[in-house]
């Protein structure tokens, strides 16, 4: 559905653009493909195309010295009605702390499956899911920041976003690689293009180091192993 910026839109997003300007081009890339090489960010991964018109695709990379299979069942629970997102706890799990335990009853997760972000309001959509190896989610927010069916159309103002998790094997087994791939669409164009440049991408890089250094602490503690 077309949409236009309102006027009180179009003043912050000059305000917003000023901003990101002098926030840096050249840093921007680098920060949002942390750790990944040139290989891992030009690899083809399964979520690649399920977002019709994705932009500012990122791909963050870290090593961590445990195997896939120690590392998957924190993927596998994750979910602010469940065991959380290990990162900035106040920011994205409503103030509760992250679990520190794996549970048996969160241990399964297949397509079609909600990670919730909001209870009640929001959430991410299990697109794709290959134990050990591969987890897709996906949002699709509306202006309000609610879920809506992307099948019946996108509405005016929206967010179509992936978040995909690889995982392949290190060192003979005994560490993973962990590849963290994020891109979408949003509009109305440009305030959401600005908006994402000035907030949600420097966002995404300072919550997904945090995320890595969470999932690192968990996989390889001994209570883990």
């Amino acid at each position: 559905m077309p949409c236009k910026p309102t006027p009180k839109e179009l003043i912050a997003t000059g305000a917003i653009a000023a901003l990101a300007v002098g926030a840096g081009a050249v840093a921007r890339p680098r920060l949002r493909n942390l750790g990944a090489t040139r290989a891992e960010r030009l690899r083809a991964l399964p979520g690649d195309g399920l977002i019709p018109g994705e932009r500012a695709t990122s791909t963050m990379a870290t090593t961590i010295p445990a195997p896939p299979s120690a590392v998957w069942p924190w993927l596998a629970q994750m979910g602010a009605d469940r065991a959380g997102w290990y990162s900035f706890d106040r920011l994205d799990n409503g103030g509760r702390a992250s679990a520190t335990e794996l549970r048996p009853e969160w241990a399964a997760v297949a397509e079609g499956d909600r990670f919730v972000t909001v209870p009640g309001r929001s959430w991410f959509d299990v697109a794709h899911v290959e134990p050990e190896r591969s987890l897709i989610l996906r949002a699709t927010l509306d202006g309000s920041g609610r879920a809506y069916d992307p099948r019946a159309g996108r509405p005016c103002r929206f967010v179509d976003s992936r978040w995909e998790f690889f995982l392949e094997p290190a060192d003979d087994g005994a560490a993973t690689r962990l590849l963290v791939r994020s891109g979408g669409v949003s509009g109305p164009r440009p305030l959401t293009d600005i908006i994402d440049m000035a907030f949600f991408h420097p966002a995404h890089v300072v919550m997904q180091l945090r995320q890595f250094r969470g999932l690192r602490r968990r996989a390889t503690a001994p209570a883990a192993a």
